[in-house]
C-alpha cells in the first residue's frame, strides 16, 4: 500500500467515527430547549461563564442588529438530549438576558439578577435595558433571530467527542481532561468517583492550589486510584489516553460497592496516618503522585486481606519514593515505583 492509499485509508478510519448535523434554530426555541432540559450545560461546564457584562452586551446587540454570531457546538446524548460543547459564553448570555434560571445549574442561575445592556457601540438608547425592558415587537423579533447549532450525534464515538471538547475549549473556557471526562463519560462509575471525591475524609488529605481547587484535580485522582490499580503494568505513559479508556470500559458499571469500599478504607487509613493534610517536606501542597501512589500501595495491602501497618516517621520523605514520586513520573517504571514502594512502607 503506497503512502497515498496509506493516508487516506486513516482519514476515512476516523471521520467514520465522527457523525454530525447542524440546524438553524431561533432563539426562542433555544431558550425553550433549555428550560426544558432539552439542552443542558454540564456542572463541570457551569463554572466557566467569564463573560464581563460589556461583552454579554455586545453579543445581544449583534443579535438584535441581525448580525451573524458563531455556531453553537452540541453533542447528543443517548436520551436525545444535547450537551453544550462550544458556545457556553453565548448559550449563557443569552439566557441570563432573558433572566432565566437554567435547570440544575448552580452558577446558572439569572431569574433574580438579568444581564441590564450596557457599553453598547450602536444601540446607545438600549443601555441600561434589560429584556423586559424591551417593547413587545423587539421581544418578538430578538426571540425569531435564529442561531446555528452545529451537532455531534450519538453515533459518534465517545473518543470523538472528547476529543471535540479539547480543541474547542482548548481557549478561553480552557476545561481540563478531567472535566471534560466528567461531560463525556457520564455513568454510575463517573458519578462514584465524583461522590468519593467529595467526601470530606478525602478532602481532608488534600492540600491543592487554588486553582486546582475546582477544576477536577480531586475527581482525577480517585480516577488514577481505579486505574493503576487495575491496569498499573498496561500504563504506556499516555496519560490522558489511558485514563479515558479506563472510564470508557468502565463507565456503565453497577457493580461498584467494593471498589467504593476499597477506596474509601484506603483513605481513612492514610488520614489514620497523617492527622490532616498528606505533604512532604519542602512541599507546600498536597503532591498528587505521590498520594496516588500511596493510596494504591495501602489498597493492594487490603486487597491481600492484610491491615496495612502505621510506617516509620518520616515516611514521606523517603528517598525512594520521592524518587519515583518526581521527575518524569508518568512513566510505568516510576508508577510502579512509587505504588510498590508504598506498599513495602505500609507492610
Amino acid at each position: 500500500m503506497d503512502t497515498t492509499t496509506d493516508l487516506q485509508a486513516e482519514l476515512e478510519t476516523h471521520r467514520r467515527a465522527v457523525d454530525t448535523e447542524y440546524f438553524d434554530l431561533s432563539i426562542r426555541e433555544i431558550v425553550r430547549m433549555v428550560e426544558e432540559e432539552e439542552i443542558r450545560v454540564a456542572p463541570a461546564y457551569q463554572r466557566k461563564f467569564r463573560w464581563p457584562d460589556a461583552v454579554q452586551s455586545a453579543l445581544i446587540e449583534s443579535l438584535l442588529l441581525g448580525l451573524p454570531i458563531p455556531a453553537i457546538f452540541v453533542a447528543t446524548n443517548k436520551d436525545g438530549t444535547w450537551d453544550v460543547v462550544d458556545g457556553l459564553q453565548r448559550t449563557a448570555t443569552i439566557l441570563k438576558f432573558y433572566g432565566i434560571d437554567v435547570p440544575n445549574a448552580e452558577e446558572l442561575q439569572f431569574a433574580d439578577k438579568p444581564l441590564q445592556l450596557t457599553d453598547l457601540n450602536q444601540l446607545k438608547k438600549f443601555s441600561g435595558l434589560s429584556y423586559k425592558d424591551l417593547p413587545m415587537p423587539i421581544r418578538l423579533m430578538l426571540g425569531k433571530r435564529y442561531v446555528r447549532v452545529q451537532v455531534l450525534s450519538d453515533k459518534s464515538d465517545p473518543e470523538v467527542r472528547f476529543e471535540l471538547f479539547r480543541r474547542l475549549n482548548a481557549g478561553a473556557v480552557a476545561l481540563t481532561p478531567q472535566e471534560i471526562r466528567s461531560c463525556v463519560f457520564r455513568g454510575p462509575f463517573n458519578n462514584m468517583v465524583e461522590e468519593l471525591a467529595g467526601t470530606e475524609e478525602y478532602k481532608s488529605l488534600l492540600k491543592l492550589q487554588p486553582k486546582n481547587k475546582m477544576d477536577g484535580t480531586a475527581e482525577e485522582i480517585v480516577l488514577k486510584f481505579f486505574a493503576y490499580m487495575d491496569g498499573m503494568d498496561d500504563f504506556d505513559g499516555d496519560v490522558i489516553g489511558f485514563l479515558n479508556n479506563y472510564i470508557k470500559r468502565r463507565a456503565d458499571d453497577t457493580d461498584l460497592e467494593a471498589d467504593r469500599r476499597l477506596f474509601l478504607d484506603s483513605v481513612s487509613h492514610l488520614r489514620s496516618v497523617t492527622g490532616g493534610h498528606f505533604t512532604r517536606v519542602g512541599v507546600s501542597v498536597t503532591p498528587v503522585n505521590q498520594l496516588e501512589g500511596v493510596l494504591i500501595g495501602i489498597a493492594r495491602i487490603f486487597k491481600e486481606g492484610k491491615q496495612p501497618k502505621k510506617p516509620a516517621a518520616g515516611w514521606a520523605n523517603d528517598e525512594k519514593l520521592v524518587g519515583f514520586s518526581t521527575s518524569g513520573t508518568n512513566s510505568r517504571p516510576k508508577l510502579r515505583g512509587r505504588i510498590l514502594r508504598s506498599q513495602e512502607l505500609f507492610s
